[in-house]
């Protein structure tokens, strides 16, 4: 089975299909010769997670899913959260939202976040949804040199190490994003 996963991030890429089984085969968005920065315009991580795979529906007329992720940090009242990627600014520089968000926390003693992902599914006619939600922390300092994004400054609750101190099995384990492409596996499971 094919199916197009709606991004242009390499990083993802790699990381979803890690998790999948080998019947299962993604299709990128460079496979299909989409190379423009599809809208993420919406208020909402579901909003937009919808809005991507809809428009390569559209577009396509194909089969496809789209993800959208957001680091909550409840000190901030859910900030970055819908914004993670353009948190500094529009050129999405990781670096910079890293430091932009550690001088937010700079006095705050609560520093609890989560992260959180919406898969939106468009398959047989139907759209579909799939959430998943790792609780941690935000480090006072960045630590390790995997993953991407704000994979240095999260600590998830049930590890002792950042996302980006642990391997991308070990990630995709306990991650946001590893649990809902576990619930649309499950559900490609059961109608395939």
């Amino acid at each position: 089975m094919q199916i197009i996963f709606a991004t242009n991030n390499q990083n993802k890429l790699k990381e979803v299909q890690a998790q999948l089984p080998d019947e299962i085969k993604l299709i990128s968005l460079k496979d299909i010769g989409c190379y423009e920065d599809i809208p993420e315009t919406q208020n909402t991580i579901e909003g937009n997670a919808i809005q991507k795979a809809n428009y390569i529906k559209m577009k396509y007329n194909k089969d496809c899913f789209a993800d959208d992720t957001g680091l909550e940090v409840m000190a901030l009242n859910g900030a970055p959260g819908v914004h993670s990627a353009r948190y500094a600014g529009p050129e999405k520089n990781s670096k910079k939202n890293i430091e932009k968000l550690l001088l937010s926390l700079d006095k705050t003693a609560n520093r609890s976040a989560q992260f959180k992902t919406v898969i939106a599914l468009h398959y047989k006619g139907e759209l579909i949804q799939f959430e998943g939600i790792c609780k941690g922390e935000i480090t006072r300092t960045a630590k390790g040199s995997g993953g991407f994004g704000y994979d240095p400054i999260f600590k998830p609750t049930v590890k002792d190490k950042t996302f980006a101190e642990l391997t991308l099995k070990e990630k995709n384990e306990i991650g946001h994003r590893g649990i809902a492409i576990a619930k649309l596996i499950a559900f490609f499971n059961k109608h395939n």
